[in-house]
């Protein structure tokens, strides 16, 4: 069995250039590729184009990218905890496409299984179709979504074999397995990277062939965005 697993992070995104389009894993802070991203910022890759659920906090996450002025273009579904995001979004600094969640799901996944686009039902008659083809099924209107075509998908797992099967952990799953084999190169960081048999098979929510790179990952905050605690009586 090929062994995907790379050295560090560094050797993990070997490749990765200014201007290319990012997938990234996560939703709000749960399941984020921090290493990948501490990578990116390290690298100063400029006008990167990202497509993901949200773009985290200020200071963390996709945030940290945006303080360096280092993405062009944001393609996701919420921007509500991102100060800097919505500044730079209102200002006309950083260019931005909404999506409908879903809609921004079955993209990836549409990527991943190698079709050219979908039809949904979200966002017919609203400003989300606007220019694009719609059609007609059993007397509903749908919008054609064209799948997403990106460079490198950056995937956080909680456990992963050498050969790329990989297992998450609970909401961090989210976007993750969408993205996985969505992009030309996907490289995963993970908690646990254990030898090749060593999982069950039955555990397995990705098989490794929509696996390129595979690393042990490091230092996770894993930070919660908003922590909220009933009082006591």
């Amino acid at each position: 069995m090929i062994s995907k697993k790379v050295a560090d992070v560094t050797t993990a995104l070997q490749g990765v250039k200014d201007n290319m389009t990012f997938m990234l894993g996560g939703f709000g802070l749960s399941g984020i590729p921090e290493n990948s991203i501490a990578e990116l910022v390290r690298l100063n890759v400029k006008g990167v184009t990202c497509i993901s659920n949200n773009a985290g906090v200020d200071d963390f996450g996709l945030g940290l990218l945006l303080q360096k002025h280092q993405i062009k273009k944001m393609v996701s579904s919420y921007v509500g905890e991102n100060d800097e995001f919505e500044r730079q979004m209102l200002s006309g600094e950083l260019d931005v496409e909404l999506i409908p969640q879903g809609t921004l799901a079955e993209r990836c996944r549409a990527a991943q299984a190698g079709f050219p686009a979908v039809y949904t039902p979200a966002g017919f008659g609203t400003e989300v179709a606007e220019g694009k083809e719609t059609r007609e099924f059993n007397g509903k209107m749908y919008v054609l979504e064209h799948a997403f075509k990106a460079d490198f998908a950056f995937i956080k797992a909680w456990k992963g074999d050498e050969a790329g099967n990989l297992i998450f952990k609970g909401t961090a799953r989210n976007f993750n397995p969408n993205m996985c084999g969505a992009a030309k190169t996907t490289v995963v960081e993970v908690e646990e990277l254990v030898p090749v048999g060593t999982l069950d098979p039955n555990q397995v929510h990705i098989p490794g062939i929509f696996v390129q790179r595979i690393f042990q990952g490091k230092a996770y905050e894993k930070r919660i965005e908003q922590r909220t605690v009933r009082q006591r009586n």
